[in-house]
């Protein structure tokens, strides 16, 4: 009797996937490699969506508006309001008329306020930082108190301020004028010429400390020796800080700069706050007067042409300030 051995191919590549317990393994998938390479997209995808949402689709109805004659009358449904073309950023750039004077003057304005702005809250936040670099007890605490502006909600740290700022019982006339006797009578902080300077004085108050941050996150990465080595050949602290200090943190003032720029070219919260909904002639920032364009005198095509003019005006100024600072750190490094 003869026995034949199967010659099946098939079944012995089934038997050959056989493991030890019975179970059969099926042929393998990349489904690990696939999850990780599609894992970290899942993760972004809630912020990339809410992202869409909150502001590039505001933005896209925006530039949308700003060619409409979109009022008062339109306002239940925006949709039906009739298309202006580029009538509404004439009138925005037409300075011989009102509409144009007026965003004339609060771009001056907020150029000016952003400038003494940002130049206070670099010179003070870096002298601070260069200050609390060597230890000394205490430094732990005042370094906390430094950040306290910054911590603290914007709308209750600018409501303190109005408070001080009144006129009757405010404490900066009390102590300008009852203790220090620094002017003729008490002065009105919140209305004419001075609202310039409290907008200002509130707004280094709030943004120093933002700077002292990142300039003392900055420090941090100097080499103690650049300084030791400077201090044997005898160099002084002014020279360690003009040589060795301002060059090192090169890299670091010019995101900083940048950064402070746009926020403060942008605030709308401080004076808002500090003044209400209409800011005085001296402190109206282009903020508040698109504010006011759109929301109070009900021109919603106007002031959403007002702030695409903004933005393009802030991406020429960024665009054109990085590619000053990338050029000069290419003629730095050669």
């Amino acid at each position: 009797m003869t026995t034949t051995v199967p010659t099946d191919t098939g079944a012995k590549a089934r038997s050959a996937r056989k493991v030890p317990g019975g179970a059969a393994r099926g042929p393998r998938r990349p489904t690990g490699r696939l999850r990780r390479v599609s894992l970290p997209y899942l993760l972004l995808l809630p912020a990339l969506l809410l992202e869409l949402l909150v502001h590039l689709v505001p933005m896209v109805i925006g530039v949308v508006v700003s060619f409409k004659e979109l009022t008062q009358f339109y306002i239940r449904d925006w949709s039906t309001a009739p298309w202006s073309g580029l009538d509404n950023y004439r009138m925005s750039v037409d300075f011989d008329a009102p509409v144009g004077e007026a965003l004339l003057h609060s771009f001056f304005v907020t150029v000016a306020f952003t400038l003494l702005s940002v130049g206070l809250c670099w010179l003070i936040g870096t002298a601070a930082a260069i200050f609390m670099q060597d230890a000394f007890r205490g430094r732990g605490l005042l370094r906390a108190l430094f950040l306290v502006p910054y911590a603290l909600p914007v709308y209750a740290a600018v409501i303190t301020w109005v408070f001080m700022f009144q006129h009757d019982n405010g404490l900066v006339n009390h102590v300008l004028h009852d203790q220090l006797h620094l002017t003729d009578k008490p002065s009105f902080w919140l209305i004419g010429d001075n609202s310039f300077v409290a907008l200002l004085v509130v707004s280094v108050w709030k943004g120093w400390p933002f700077a002292f941050l990142i300039v003392t996150a900055g420090l941090q990465n100097i080499p103690r020796e650049l300084y030791e080595a400077a201090a044997l050949d005898g160099a002084g602290v002014r020279q360690q800080i003009r040589r060795i200090t301002l060059p090192s943190l090169r890299p670091v003032n010019q995101v900083l700069v940048l950064v402070l720029f746009l926020w403060t070219f942008n605030d709308f919260n401080t004076p808002y706050v500090l003044f209400g909904r209409s800011a005085p002639e001296a402190a109206d920032l282009i903020s508040v007067h698109i504010y006011q364009a759109s929301f109070v005198s009900w021109n919603f095509g106007t002031g959403s042409a007002m702030s695409v003019l903004l933005l393009l005006f802030l991406l020429v100024v960024t665009g054109g300030y990085l590619l000053v600072t990338s050029r000069g750190r290419k003629t730095a490094d050669v």
